[in-house]
């Protein structure tokens, strides 16, 4: 039962279990910047476009900004400390501002006819694809 129970420790290391368990963990703490953070993302071909979710639990929709520039979209999130939070005596505390971006090239992606929406936390940009113009044209004989 004691298994179940979350483990924290000062500097937010799970228990290790070995010394090279350890060793990974300080390398992924230290080589981490302290005000960013990752969040996860799906990305699907369906075929005529492409779905791309991005799970930002707890983040306002005025704090994401979506773009996309030469097939490359990027979104950014931005989140600040509210004033009110500050000054109070919290015993444990642990949202921060924090800002991440995380990105995806997409060869194929068409400027036009982009769309976003953001419901209980996720965010679902749908991008169509370049349709290809063939400079083909077949000539009938009369």
């Amino acid at each position: 039962m004691a298994s179940m129970v979350p483990y924290r420790s000062v500097f937010g290391l799970r228990p290790a279990t070995s010394l090279f368990d350890a060793f990974d963990d300080m390398m992924d703490l230290a080589s981490a910047p302290m005000s960013t953070k990752a969040f996860p993302m799906d990305v699907e071909d369906k075929g005529d476009s492409y779905e791309v979710k991005a799970y930002l639990t707890g983040v306002s929709k005025d704090d994401i900004d979506v773009e996309l520039n030469e097939g490359r979209l990027s979104i950014a999130v931005k989140v600040e400390e509210k004033e009110e939070d500050k000054g109070k005596n919290y015993l444990q505390k642990e949202f921060t501002s924090y800002s991440a971006t995380r990105g995806v090239y997409l060869k194929d992606a068409a400027c036009e006819g982009l769309s976003a929406r953001y419901a209980d936390g996720v965010l679902t940009v749908s991008v169509p694809k370049i349709v290809e113009k063939k400079n083909v044209t077949k000539i009938s004989i009369d």
